[in-house]
């Protein structure tokens, strides 16, 4: 308080001895987190901040775990085996990231950022872990069936995704799960490479056609379930089937009354959007007995809501639905399947809470054993045979396996200007009097200590000298100094803002589409640079025209994040995890910002224990333009033919040849903000590019790229 009582009475009087002006950096203190070792100077912050500190103030060996660490380098590094990952199999991210964008004259790939690395390793642990979980609860328990589950192509409909899923899950039967006509193909395709016991489970709203491709899928001796999510369902699958002549299996979803709070549990209870009640599953048991196909009901489905939070929760609804299942057994269905749908949450924050809807307080182990317990339990005490076991975790499965990498370009905040005791007593003579009575307020208050009654001056002050600029009494001058003496008084009180907004070669609306839609948080984290302390707090501000186009919630309850000084020519990358589940599958393209470049990485012996095995450049401008039905090819007739008629051969140099070239790598060109080492290369080989396992550093040419040349583009 004494510096802020010299800050607003400089003018007037001499400071008192031991004071000094607001200007004066020795008033501000350094910054410091949460968690975060005390360092009395920068030489001290940077020779004993060591990499687990960042490990433990971004939360990441509670969030990445097995997955995810800091490695020696100050980087993050990627465990593709999970636990049984060996050091020398450790991919780390910036390595990656220096492959993918480095021109190809460098060895690089010459892919623009954003980029979303593709974990193939990761995603193959995971079914596996998820596999094993099951199968240690069921040998432990007694149950006497087994674990089959199925991956809800909703999730990640990506080809290489639901392909490697199928490859990874066959040996274990694991199946596919579709809610759609375009994902029953998809899934139908993919099976036929798959393990012939596989389940294909359809579900969804349905018309005829989707009920005929699931026959069709059945035909075709592909493990189809139809799952019927409303009773009217029935006597279209009945008809079909007669007409056909398949016979179907059938199973029914549940409206269960368990329920879950949060947004989460929206879907489920007895009001929930899909199912069928205990009253309409009793029609539909008698109207299949009448038929003489009660022996095609086999599999009961429910699902009480993704993200459940706690085993207990669980534990109560697979119970209640159990009891659905021995009833079924009762009533004559030669029941065989419990399908639990999905609910196996992921631990965003790393805080394993029970009562977060971005965090649960189990594992997987802890989940299967809840799964299996409960089944168990009901089905004995009713002396019914123990169902198969189906899940649809699709959440749990691909979220680890894909990092969204992106860059950050600049920074914005605002330094209040230090003000000299001379230029503070120009300020104060240039104010009304009204204003300055708020001024010689200020000061009265500063001399006493008195913190808000020197914040509300300093506001009316403000508010004052804003009317009059409105007014035209006062100038953009007086109106910039008035902004800065007020954030000098709120600097000096210690209530300032040091929050930075850093700003991301990003759209929110099309990577990270949860966040702007219902506060879905993501764990972000710079990928380098762990070895140094971080110096500023953050938000993050993406490309787009919008106001929403922020990230200013951070995990951990945080409105901001730890970051690092940008430093000049270098690049500053930061990582979103977790974001595998979803986020692909509902970006937009909002502000016309096209997916961001992908890249499936997989573990490998080479030197940086790495393989980029498939690389796709991002949308071009022209191809996110042909999303919204615009035709590139003629917008660029229509600018190739001004420029012929507006630009001559000697006008500053710029032949209209030279402009119309330019025009067309423009439409060619990702929308994104590029760096000087980005190139064209998506135009060479038709935006693909494929590298051998045992070579990554070399792309070969996919064969496809001259067809799809405009003949005016050049590379």
């Amino acid at each position: 308080m004494p510096a802020l009582a010299c800050c607003v009475d400089a003018a007037v009087a001499p400071a008192p001895p031991g004071y000094a002006f607001a200007g004066d950096s020795s008033l501000l203190a350094p910054v410091s987190f949460s968690g975060v070792p005390p360092a009395t100077t920068a030489a001290v912050e940077s020779s004993h901040w060591l990499p687990s500190h960042s490990s433990a103030l971004y939360k990441i060996d509670a969030w990445g775990a097995p997955y995810f660490l800091v490695n020696s380098s100050g980087n993050l590094s990627v465990r593709p085996h999970g636990p049984s990952t060996l050091p020398h199999q450790e991919i780390d991210l910036l390595k990656i990231v220096k492959k993918v964008s480095d021109p190809k004259s460098s060895g690089g790939l010459g892919l623009q950022l954003p980029l979303i690395v593709r974990l193939p390793d990761v995603l193959k642990n995971r079914l596996e872990s998820l596999q094993s979980a099951f199968d240690f609860a069921i040998q432990s328990q007694g149950f006497e069936s087994h674990y089959q589950g199925v991956y809800p192509v909703k999730c990640n409909q990506d080809r290489f995704v639901v392909e490697d899923i199928v490859k990874f899950g066959s040996p274990f039967r694991f199946g596919l799960e579709a809610g759609s006509k375009p994902e029953i193909l998809l899934a139908m395709s993919c099976l036929c490479k798959g393990n012939p016991e596989s389940f294909l489970v359809c579900n969804g709203f349905k018309d005829a056609e989707y009920i005929s491709l699931a026959l069709v899928a059945r035909k075709l001796a592909l493990n189809t379930v139809i799952v019927l999510e409303q009773e009217e369902e029935l006597d279209l699958v009945v008809e079909l089937s007669r007409k056909l002549s398949i016979r179907p299996v059938i199973g029914v979803r549940a409206k269960l009354r368990t329920k879950h709070s949060g947004h989460f549990g929206s879907t489920s209870g007895e009001k929930g959007k899909f199912g069928l009640t205990t009253t309409q599953i009793l029609r539909v048991v008698r109207k299949l007995e009448q038929m003489g196909m009660l022996d095609c009901l086999q599999l009961l489905h429910f699902h009480i809501g993704s993200q459940i939070p706690t085993t207990a929760l669980l534990a109560d609804g697979v119970a209640e639905a159990a009891q659905i299942y021995c009833e079924l057994v009762r009533l004559g269905a030669q029941m065989q399947v419990l399908d639990i749908g999905g609910g196996l949450g992921i631990d965003y924050d790393g805080s394993k809470s029970g009562t977060s809807e971005i965090s649960v307080s189990y594992g997987l182990e802890e989940y299967a054993l809840a799964v299996v317990r409960a089944i168990q339990f009901v089905c004995d005490r009713r002396s019914v045979k123990h169902p198969i076991i189906c899940s649809e975790s699709g959440r749990a499965i691909v979220s680890h396996h894909s990092v969204l990498i992106f860059e950050a370009v600049s920074t914005s905040s605002y330094d209040a200007p230090a003000m000299s005791a001379l230029g503070l007593q120009y300020f104060v003579e240039g104010l009304t009097e009204e204003a300055r009575a708020d001024y010689r307020n200020l000061s009265a208050a500063a001399i006493k200590g008195e913190s808000e009654t020197c914040l509300f001056y300093a506001d009316q002050l403000k508010q004052r000298c804003i009317d009059q600029f409105k007014d035209g009494c006062i100038g953009i001058e007086q109106l910039a100094a008035v902004d800065g003496f007020c954030d000098l008084v709120s600097k000096a009180i210690g209530v300032s803002d040091p929050v930075r907004t850093y700003h991301v070669n990003l759209s929110v609306f099309t990577s990270i589409p949860d966040f702007w839609g219902i506060g879905q948080l993501f764990p972000i984290v710079p990928i380098h640079r762990l070895d140094q302390r971080p110096s500023v707090r953050g938000i993050l501000s993406d490309l787009t025209c919008d106001s929403d186009g922020k990230v200013n919630k951070f995990i951990g309850d945080e409105s901001s994040l730890p970051l690092h000084e940008l430093e000049g020519g270098g690049k500053y990358y930061l990582g979103m995890f977790l974001g595998g589940a979803y986020e692909e599958a509902l970006g937009g393209v909002h502000n016309l910002f096209g997916s961001p470049s992908v890249v499936r990485v997989s573990q490998s012996d080479g030197p940086h224990s790495f393989a980029v095995t498939r690389a796709v450049a991002g949308p071009s401008c022209a191809d996110v333009l042909r999303v919204m039905q615009h035709e590139p090819e003629l917008m660029f007739e229509t600018l190739k033919h001004r420029a012929e008629e507006f630009v001559g051969e000697d006008d500053d140099g710029m032949a209209s040849a030279a402009l119309a070239s330019s025009l067309a790598q423009s439409f060619h060109n990702m929308p994104y903000l590029a760096g000087s080492s980005c190139c064209l290369t998506a135009i060479n080989n038709g935006g693909f590019y494929y590298c051998n396992e045992d070579d990554y550093s070399s792309a070969a040419d996919s064969g496809t790229g001259e067809d799809e040349q405009w003949s005016y583009c050049c590379a």
